[in-house]
């Protein structure tokens, strides 16, 4: 498990990922940094564009530019954005995460104010698809 200044220094990772997001339609930032089963770090932020569908999650952002880099398994990832409370992955970035997910993955799970919380990605998504 993580220690709480690790935690900060990755919150303040995904803080810095966030200040590339481009968001001129929401203007709600997130960004998002993971460290892989090899212990690099990617980072990645929100890309909206004005066909909504076509925009992208910070998280995903993440986990594309690790796999562009020959990552396989997540160990942990931290989410930021400006929010009341800490910020939850999305229902589509939790089935990615899920794909690169182990059962010790850990999602950290925080806002502006450094409140964060931290949990296995099994509690937060106990019954994910997989082939």
């Amino acid at each position: 498990m993580l220690n709480e200044k690790e935690i900060l220094e990755l919150i303040d990772e995904a803080i810095i990922a966030r200040e590339s997001a481009y968001a001129k339609f929401s203007n709600f930032k997130v960004g998002a940094v993971l460290i892989d089963d090899r212990a690099n770090h990617y980072s990645g932020c929100n890309v909206e564009n004005s066909s909504y569908g076509l925009s992208m999650c910070g998280e995903r952002n993440a986990i594309f530019h690790a796999v562009s880099k020959g990552m396989k398994k997540i160990k942990v990832i931290a989410i930021v954005g400006d929010t009341e409370g800490p910020l939850s992955p999305c229902g589509a970035c939790r089935q990615v995460i899920n794909e690169f997910s182990t059962e010790d993955t850990i999602v950290i799970m925080a806002n502006m104010k450094k409140e964060y919380k931290v949990v296995k990605f099994i509690d937060l998504f106990p019954y994910g698809f997989r082939l």
